[in-house]
């Protein structure tokens, strides 16, 4: 790695906030001997021309001996932000590959078919006449090839010991702070009617523990293995056929990937088993994938790792010499390195500055409540009525809710027409998602969109979005296994942490550059609780939005004057807002109006400093384009 190209690598004209300070400290991290240095870098400060910078530091061929890898990798857990990096002209020598699912074959009677299922897979010996011209063989060739190549970290961890692409001087990982969670799910086993295409065949028995779900997944890649040779001694297959091939051949590899992780004795993977009960306990069709032992039937179950240290070696830390990892939210190095099987002392932390004003990117205290399970009734209602609240101080501006799960999105969306705001909502479906986001970014009406798990990945800058509200604070839910397991170890901190990242993540999405201006409405009183908690591993520039926090004085509760001009019309004859307008607060800091006074008393607004009134820019700055709609 040559470190010292770092500031000539950087792809844009010209340096904005600190990105220049950020390349030395980066630069002098890896220069001090550190084989790993995280960036935590806040939203809006370029860490896509942060990461260009510092892949093109990697050797190139001419410069290392021929025993040394070269070039760099570029990769995201996010597929929009891939996007993004291919539609950049400042980083068009970022080499795309995607998986042969995004790929259509050219022949001519084939144009609709993915090249995963083209007449290539399916038929033995087939000699295509046009693979030199094949879209994804040409992506990959190119990719391969290039000093540079892009791709999910999906593709970049299913393609760990591939012979095209090996090992490489420089991996570059955008959004890291998820990287322990990402390989626990890529390396989670699901067995069940979806997932095993020869799971009406299986008898499955009552698993019961680790041990006996092992010797079950021997049996089960054997199993597997038979029905895939099958396939394979056909002359030709249906795309069908082709699915379930492809499906058993990375069943089989999952399977063998857990048998032989649970018994190495030096495997620091701990294995979790969660199994449904049977759909029909009456089913007893054949024995195949038996352990073959006399047991009661059981369902669909799930293999799940703890802190998969051990796969993250093979599929990420064996592929390159050197790494930089991006985050705005890597909130404890030390907890970080532990969760995915780095040493401490071989990292460096660089922290680059945020460049925003504070006073752009204001939190509001509109608590009414917890918005725990068995409390949600109560407060629901009430953050119902002070979202209208909101929408009246801002009649004539985009919003975001972050409804945290469909549950809570359903019952408010009927919440808020039962109010007589419904022209002025809009939701999404599970399916229907992206294309719901971007009819809503894309439409000039004041709409309000009621979002679940959109927190990360989603660039709203300029008047696409100047308000948002967190319904609820996005604890993890200690029903899955692998959250009760850390908690009865005591692994609070780790609990808390998680929640803090997400409304980190969550205030992000709508102040994307300096000028840029946006407000968020805290409604779950655990929120206050959670930063309180939390509180040690806040980074300074979110601490800094915290202080600043203060209750605002809303309008008083009227629907109609939130509506006001839907479709399109004038809304600023209200007078409840004007452009970059902050909502005032009251003297004394004290909730005002129709507020719930429920867990006020913990914490007082008058030790806040207070926000003023002020007139910003109504111009839609580029964005940071990492983090980008999703």
């Amino acid at each position: 790695m040559n470190t010292e190209r770092i500031f000539e690598e950087f792809p844009a004209p010209s340096y904005r906030g600190a990105q220049e300070s950020a390349l030395r400290d980066v630069r002098d991290a890896f220069e001090a001997g550190n084989d790993v240095v995280l960036v935590r870098a806040p939203t809006g400060s370029g860490k896509s021309l942060l990461a260009r910078a510092i892949a093109g530091c990697a050797q190139t061929i001419e410069e290392a001996d021929p025993s040394e890898p070269s070039g760099a990798y570029y990769t995201t857990p996010q597929v929009s932000q891939l996007d993004d990096v291919a539609a950049d002209d400042l980083l068009s020598d970022l080499n795309v590959i995607r998986g042969k699912s995004n790929y259509n074959c050219i022949l001519p009677h084939e144009r609709d078919t993915p090249v995963n299922q083209a007449p290539c897979v399916r038929e033995r010996g087939y000699d295509c006449s046009v693979k030199h011209r094949c879209p994804y063989f040409s992506d990959r060739a190119i990719a391969s090839n290039r000093e540079i190549a892009a791709m999910t970290l999906a593709y970049f961890m299913q393609t760990a010991g591939s012979e095209v692409f090996r090992t490489r001087d420089v991996v570059v990982v955008d959004e890291a702070h998820g990287l322990a969670e990402w390989a626990e799910m890529y390396a989670t086993i699901r067995l069940g009617p979806r997932s095993v295409p020869i799971w009406e065949d299986l008898r499955v028995p009552d698993i019961g523990g680790v041990d006996r779900a092992a010797r079950y997944a021997e049996n089960l890649a054997q199993t597997c293995t038979r029905r895939k040779d099958e396939l394979l001694a056909q002359e030709s297959l249906t795309p069908a056929d082709v699915r379930e091939r492809d499906r058993l051949q990375e069943l089989i590899g999952e399977l063998e990937w857990f048998v032989s992780d649970y018994r190495d004795p030096e495997s620091p993977t701990t294995w979790l088993i969660d199994q449904e009960p049977p759909a029909d306990a009456d089913r007893a069709s054949g024995a195949n994938g038996s352990d073959g032992e006399d047991a009661e039937l059981g369902g669909p179950l799930t293999i799940k790792p703890m802190n998969p240290e051990r796969y993250l070696r093979h599929t990420v830390w064996d592929r390159g010499n050197k790494f930089a990892l991006l985050s705005a939210t890597i909130l404890n190095k030390d907890a970080f390195c532990r969760q995915v099987g780095l040493r401490p002392e071989n990292v460096a932390l660089v922290d680059v500055e945020h460049t925003f004003p504070v006073e752009n990117r204001p939190l509001y205290d509109v608590t009414q409540g917890k918005m725990t399970y068995d409390q949600r009734d109560d407060t629901l209602p009430k953050i119902a009525r002070t979202i209208v609240r909101i929408m009246q101080e801002h009649p004539d501006e985009k919003g975001l809710v972050h409804a945290h799960s469909y549950a809570i999105q359903e019952r408010l969306a009927d919440l808020l027409r039962d109010f007589g705001v419904g022209e002025r909502i809009r939701t999404h479906t599970r399916d229907g998602r992206d294309a719901d986001l971007e009819e809503w970014k894309a439409s000039d009406d004041p709409d309000m969109f009621l979002s679940v798990k959109m927190e990360e990945a989603l660039d709203l800058k300029g008047d696409l979005c100047r308000f948002q509200v967190l319904c609820k604070a996005p604890f993890l839910n200690t029903g899955d296994s692998r959250v009760a397991h850390r908690l009865e170890e005591g692994q609070w901190a780790w609990y808390y942490r998680t929640a803090l990242r997400t409304i980190i993540q969550g205030c992000g999405r709508v102040v994307r550059a300096p000028d840029d201006y946006g407000a968020t409405y805290l409604a779950d009183s655990s929120l206050l609780d959670l930063f309180d908690r939390a509180r040690t591993d806040m980074p300074d520039w979110f601490e800094a939005q915290v202080d600043r926090m203060n209750a605002p004085s809303l309008p008083s509760f009227d629907p109609q004057a939130a509506v006001i001009g839907t479709g399109g019309a004038n809304r600023s004859s209200s007078g409840r807002s004007s452009p970059g307008r902050s909502p005032s607060t009251s003297a004394s800091g004290s909730r005002t109006g129709d507020r719930s006074q429920s867990g006020s008393g913990s914490r007082s607004s008058s030790d806040r400093n207070r926000s003023s009134t002020r007139e910003s820019s109504r111009s839609s700055p580029l964005a940071d384009v990492w983090d980008t709609d999703g």
